[in-house]
């Protein structure tokens, strides 16, 4: 894919969403970084039905250590693997208070030596929470950046570094949000909806469902 296509695509998302908002629920870049470490291999709506309860009571770093962990897992039994993302919770918490004065860091390297805090997740709040041109690459943004051709890469990490390069600088705030929406409600993994694709006109994929 050239990169006048790859800038028209950027366009079109643009134009259709200019301030696209993430589907996590948070206000703060703590309750943030808690949503984002429950999200993996887990819905947003899943995770915003727990915190919807859990931070009214608890969100910040204190109020849940002092919730403890079981109770913790009490808030987000309905969520995937929630002992484990449980845990490393509450080991986070503990980290911001001994090593951050109670904050949410804004260095990569900072975020990824936190528990349960993947690269994903670290440029999911590197990018929400502070503004940074980073891009998150999910299982939505991998799809679609080889089914289309945008940005072909054998792993998640490949591709990541591929957008970096070849999105242009304008767009990088927003990328992974339009690319996730995109991935999520039309060019969905069994069949995307290529009838109803602002950029299927300039999508590289074999096997359009129009």
């Amino acid at each position: 894919m050239n990169a006048a296509k790859r800038r028209e695509i950027f366009e079109r998302l643009r134009a259709a969403d200019p301030n696209p908002q993430p589907e996590l629920e948070y206000h703060t870049p703590f309750e943030l970084l808690v949503a984002v470490i429950l999200s993996a291999q887990a819905t947003d709506i899943s995770v915003n039905a727990a915190t919807r309860v859990l931070f009214p009571v608890a969100n910040t770093p204190q109020a849940i250590l002092k919730l403890g962990e079981e109770k913790l897992c009490g808030y987000v039994q309905r969520i995937g693997l929630y002992r484990t993302k449980s845990r490393h919770i509450i080991q986070t918490c503990r980290l911001l208070l001994e090593q951050h004065g109670g904050e949410v860091p804004q260095t990569r390297e900072a975020l990824e030596a936190l528990p349960g805090v993947g690269r994903k997740t670290a440029n999911v709040v590197l990018n929400i929470a502070f503004g940074q041109p980073t891009i998150a690459v999910d299982t939505h943004i991998f799809r679609i950046s080889n089914r289309t051709g945008l940005a072909p890469g054998k792993d998640v990490l490949a591709v990541e570094q591929k957008l970096l390069k070849v999105t242009p600088d304008e767009f990088k705030l927003h990328a992974h949000h339009w690319l996730i929406l995109h991935g999520r409600y039309i060019c969905q993994a069994r069949k995307p909806k290529c009838a109803q694709c602002l950029i299927e006109s300039l999508c590289e994929y074999k096997d359009k469902t129009c």
